[in-house]
C-alpha cells in the first residue's frame, strides 16, 4: 500500500463525511495545481492511448466489470468522460460483455444506508444515479445498458451475456450471494479491472461472504430487515433488504499474499 492509499483510508475511518469531502476535494485541488509537474513524470495520454494499453495488458474474457475514478486519471487523462466510455465499449465490442457498478449507499446525510430506506422505502431503480462516479452513471443511461434489480448493489451491462448476469437480482437471499450479478460472474470468464483505483474496491470480495454465510471464517451480526419496494418503470416489486455486517476489519491489502501469481495485476 502506497503512502496515499495508507493516508486515505485512515481518513476515511476516523473523519466525519463533511471533513472527508473537504480533505478531498482538497487533495484534488493540490494534483490540479501541479498538472504541469505530473504530466512532466507520468506523461498525458487521451481515451484512444488508454484503450490501446488495456488492449495489449488484457487477456481473453467473457465479461469485463469495470471499476473506475475519472477524477483520480486527473490531471494526466486528457480526454472526457463520453470518450473513456467509447474507448472501453469499443474495447469489449459486440461479442463481450462490459458491465459496471451503480451503487447507492443512500443520502449521505443519513447515519447509514439503512436509515435511508427505512425513511424513504420506494427506490426507483430508472431514477436514482449511481453514486459510483460519472462515468458509471453515463454508462448506466446508455442506450441498451441493462441494470440489475437491488437498491444498492445495482449493477449494469451491455452485451450478450448482460441478461443472464443480471437477471434475478432481487431474488438474491444477499446482496452479493447465489443469485447476483457477481454470483454470475463467476461462471463467466471474468475480468475485473480498476481504472484511477486500486483493487481496495474489488467488490467480488463480496460473494464468499454472503455464499458462505455462517461457515464463512469471520462473526457476522444480521442487520435488521428493511422492507422496500423497488420500481423498475411501470412495474413495482415488494422487497426486503437483508444484510449482515463483519465484526472482524476486512484487510483487501492482503489479497496480494493470498492470490496467485498472474491473478492479480497492478501497474
Amino acid at each position: 500500500m502506497n503512502l496515499v492509499e495508507t493516508l486515505s483510508g485512515v481518513a476515511v475511518r476516523a473523519l466525519p463525511a463533511a471533513q472527508l469531502r473537504w480533505l478531498r476535494n482538497g487533495y484534488r485541488a493540490l494534483r490540479q495545481r501541479a498538472a504541469p509537474l505530473m504530466r512532466a513524470i507520468h506523461r498525458p495520454f487521451d481515451a484512444a492511448q488508454l484503450q490501446a494499453h488495456l488492449r495489449e495488458r488484457l487477456g481473453p474474457f467473457e465479461v469485463l466489470m469495470v471499476h473506475c475514478s475519472v477524477n483520480n486519471l486527473q490531471p494526466m487523462y486528457t480526454g472526457g468522460v463520453a470518450d473513456l466510455l467509447k474507448a472501453l465499449t469499443e474495447l469489449v465490442g459486440p461479442e463481450r460483455t462490459l458491465a459496471m457498478p451503480a451503487f447507492y449507499f443512500g443520502d449521505p446525510r443519513d447515519p447509514s444506508t439503512t436509515a435511508t430506506f427505512q425513511r424513504q422505502p420506494r427506490f426507483d431503480l430508472r431514477r436514482v444515479p449511481s453514486q459510483m462516479g460519472l462515468l458509471s452513471e453515463m454508462f448506466r443511461r446508455s442506450r441498451g445498458v441493462l441494470c440489475s434489480r437491488h437498491p444498492i448493489y445495482r449493477v449494469c451491462a451491455l452485451g450478450p451475456h448482460a441478461a443472464e448476469l443480471l437477471r434475478g437480482h432481487e431474488l438474491a437471499d444477499y446482496p452479493c450471494g447465489r443469485s447476483s450479478p457477481f454470483d454470475a460472474m463467476v461462471a463467466r470468464d471474468t475480468l475485473i479491472i480498476g481504472i484511477g483505483k486500486p483493487f481496495e474496491v474489488l467488490t467480488q470480495v463480496h460473494p464468499a461472504e454472503d455464499v458462505l454465510l455462517e461457515s464463512f471464517p469471520v462473526p457476522a451480526t444480521p442487520v435488521a430487515p428493511v422492507a422496500m419496494t423497488l420500481v423498475d418503470g411501470d412495474e413495482q416489486i415488494a422487497y426486503t433488504l437483508r444484510g449482515r455486517t463483519l465484526q472482524w476489519k476486512r484487510d483487501m491489502w492482503r489479497l496480494r499474499g493470498l492470490m496467485p501469481a498472474g491473478t492479480l495485476l497492478e501497474w
